[in-house]
């Protein structure tokens, strides 16, 4: 009797290891949503012209990072496409240094823009 109440209660600690393994494959999963949004958003293709270009600058800028990990283009790849199994804390942080930086550009790019509209609408119209 006592064996079945053994295995019973193996049972039931299996089942809620199971359900803690599926809690930390969600939070894997938005890490990995995180992630290949981040690159997408910091190393934009349109920007790049080529998925390959943005990916060989996200390594380049990865690379400048100094991370502890070894950084490899299959790597990068991987973020890109949501298919690393997992994501460091570093690199997330990397990660939002180079949207950090993306949208430092995007900014001083759009400030050029508006100042040389601002040219020619002045030598249009006086």
């Amino acid at each position: 009797m006592s064996m079945n109440i053994e295995h019973g209660a193996d049972k039931v600690l299996s089942k809620s290891d199971k359900s803690s393994a599926m809690s930390d494959m969600c939070l894997s999963e938005n890490d990995k949503t995180f992630a290949r949004k981040a690159l997408h958003e910091a190393f934009p293709k349109e920007r790049h012209g080529s998925v390959f270009a943005a990916q060989c600058e996200a390594y380049s800028f990865l690379l400048r990072q100094r991370l502890e990990k070894k950084i490899t283009m299959r790597r990068v790849r991987a973020l890109w496409e949501g298919k690393a199994l997992r994501i460091d804390g570093e690199e997330k942080d990397a990660l939002r240094r180079a949207k950090i930086e993306e949208a430092k550009r995007e900014r001083n790019a759009l400030r050029q823009r508006l100042s040389d509209l601002d040219q020619e609408l002045a030598f249009l119209d006086p």
